[in-house]
């Protein structure tokens, strides 16, 4: 059996469970495609699968996002060809892209944006993807409306300020003070220092609330959204009864894999309107470390570990 080298979990817990190995390298199946990894970002969602979420079987490899190139096509497989060069975020289902290489199914990876290279090509899928399905498939945004993004400066939120500012809307972001520069210039018009004030305090009319900070967050965010207005959460279901007493909408959902609307992504990214943030790369060895970032949640943008 050909193998490959791979940073598996065998035991669910903190960092230090992160093995680098060899492991057994895939066959694309049915309507899959063997992708060459080249980088791979790391996500919340990385350590608490490591941590127990989800109740995943063991021994398996984090990271569900992905950049490389097409290695071999599974049988089927007519939307792509070898040698193409592709990102995606994939169902953490499966093995990740913590690897040498990855089998994930062929509809939901695309062609990465022309200009980027794979390491910030990878930082792209799963953070854009939740900040996209959040505003327009769940927030249904449009040009004229008000928008108050939480955690701005984060991974999603940095996507989600980028896209509803494209998308013409009046865009507030909640960050610290250290970040207020770093997040006007990614669009908004108005960035709220949570450190010094209450945001509730300082915004009102919201059409929109994307939230990616749950608990007292989400909480407070009910009264600043105006009638018929929509808070849509990323982590946690928020509360109908309080929806209803406000005359408000609620929704929450997870991200979903979406070819189509990485192609749309990459396409804003080619033109110049959208950029990802990557605020560390590191070698595939530092694993552990890169994780350890993620969780301690001060990041700027996106974690990627360059795997070739």
């Amino acid at each position: 059996m050909a193998t490959m080298k791979a940073v598996r979990i065998h035991a669910f817990g903190g960092p230090d469970v992160l093995k680098i190995e060899e492991a057994p390298r895939p066959e694309p199946g049915s309507g899959e495609v063997l992708i060459k990894v080249h980088a791979a970002g790391v996500n919340p969602i990385d350590w608490k699968i490591r941590e127990g979420y989800g109740n995943r079987e063991l021994p398996l490899i984090p990271g569900w996002d992905v950049a490389g190139v097409v290695e071999k096509l599974g049988s089927g497989v007519t939307s792509l060809n070898k040698g193409d060069q592709v990102y995606g975020y994939f169902g953490i289902a499966r093995d990740g892209a913590y690897a040498d290489y990855v089998a994930v199914p062929a509809d939901e990876v695309a062609l990465k944006p022309r200009s980027l290279d794979y390491t910030k090509a990878a930082a792209i899928p799963l953070a854009a993807l939740t900040a996209w399905q959040g505003l327009f498939d769940m927030g249904g945004l449009k040009a004229g409306q008000k928008v108050l993004i939480h955690g701005a400066a984060g991974g999603v939120g940095s996507f989600a300020v980028q896209f509803a500012k494209w998308k013409g809307a009046d865009v507030v972001g909640t960050a610290s003070g250290r970040n207020e520069r770093f997040v006007k210039a990614l669009g908004a018009e108005q960035v709220i220092d949570y450190t010094k004030i209450p945001f509730e305090e300082a915004v009102e009319d919201v059409d929109v609330v994307l939230d990616t900070m749950g608990g007292e967050t989400q909480r407070r965010s009910w009264q600043v959204l105006k009638k018929g207005g929509i808070l849509v959460s990323i982590l946690s279901q928020p509360s109908q009864k309080e929806a209803d007493a406000w005359g408000v909408r609620q929704a929450f959902f997870v991200v979903r894999p979406n070819a189509a609307e990485l192609t749309d992504i990459a396409a804003l990214v080619d033109s110049g309107k959208v950029k990802p943030i990557v605020d560390n790369v590191l070698p595939l060895a530092e694993a552990r470390k890169a994780q350890e970032l993620s969780q301690a949640g001060h990041t700027r943008g996106k974690i990627v570990l360059k795997v070739a």
